[in-house]
């Protein structure tokens, strides 16, 4: 599988990630993508505590009725839908924090299975949006059961097998916020199908993430980089999802500090694909 033949021209024929979006220059405070205004402090800290309170809560007394006292059907989805929505701010804050971490230059490198940061990605993916396809994954010991479940969800998972088992050596939980945040965003706003392909030269992990959604107009390229930007609704076609807005901003601010590349290639009516050039530490 070659990824550069696959994405060397865009869909409407001309030539596609010529330039990387943003400065491309990690461990910089201050850079186009936003990141001077992700405000990232004690109070942001201090909020972990009191949301693994409420989730433990939550969790006990949908799951130990023998303790607590019986729940009724309606009491049930109340619960879970106040659990989802904690998993959510969770994961927002713990994103917060990591993004504080990486604007003060802040890396920790490790070495860990690519499977097990995809797999990671996508069980957070689907903790919070399909939790039998999350049960699933956690359940899949092996790379033909993982794209089994994802064809299933209309993902198809493109990469080779020895790669799915090699380790490599970067910041585990800042490569899989960039990858959860771009999956999330195909997710949401594809029609039918999301592609990941996944490929490694000698010191650096390529991903690319594709759906086939109303895709994004060239004016607004740079803007969705950009913190708490939103598309105007006449430009998101059908899907009427809005995020909370720091997700690609974030995703900017992350590869960036990674000493990586981001590259994007869409317009209106033609999907969007992002390709993501992270570099890999030598541990030899």
């Amino acid at each position: 599988m070659n990824i550069a033949g696959d994405i060397k021209h865009s869909s409407s024929g001309s030539p596609a990630f010529q330039e990387p979006i943003g400065n491309g220059r990690g461990n910089k405070k201050d850079s186009p993508s936003g990141r001077g205004r992700i405000k990232i402090d004690l109070l942001i800290h201090d909020l972990k505590v009191p949301l693994a309170v409420i989730e433990a809560g939550l969790m006990a007394v949908t799951n130990r009725q023998d303790k607590y006292g019986p729940v009724t059907e309606r009491q049930k989805k109340v619960f879970t839908r106040a659990l989802r929505n904690t998993k959510v701010l969770k994961t927002l804050v713990n994103d917060a924090l990591e993004l504080g971490k990486s604007r003060e230059g802040v890396i920790n490198f490790s070495k860990f299975k690519l499977s097990n940061l995809i797999e990671q990605a996508l069980e957070e993916i689907f903790d919070l949006t399909d939790i039998s396809a999350f049960e699933e994954i956690k359940q899949c010991t092996r790379l033909d059961q993982v794209r089994a479940v994802l064809e299933n969800k209309g993902v198809h998972l493109f990469v080779d097998e020895n790669l799915w088992c090699e380790e490599i050596c970067q910041d585990h939980a800042k490569l899989k916020q960039i990858l959860r945040n771009l999956l999330s965003n195909a997710l949401k706003y594809r029609k039918s199908i999301v592609e990941l392909k996944v490929v490694k030269t000698e010191d650096t992990i390529v991903f690319s993430v594709k759906d086939d959604g109303e895709g994004i107009p060239s004016a607004f390229h740079k803007k969705i980089f950009e913190c708490y930007f939103q598309m105007d609704p006449e430009y998101r076609g059908a899907c009427s999802v809005r995020g909370h807005g720091l997700g690609l901003a974030g995703v900017m601010v992350l590869v960036e500090d990674l000493g990586g590349k981001l590259f994007l290639d869409s317009d209106e009516g033609l999907g969007t694909k992002f390709l993501v050039k992270i570099p890999l530490k030598n541990e030899k």
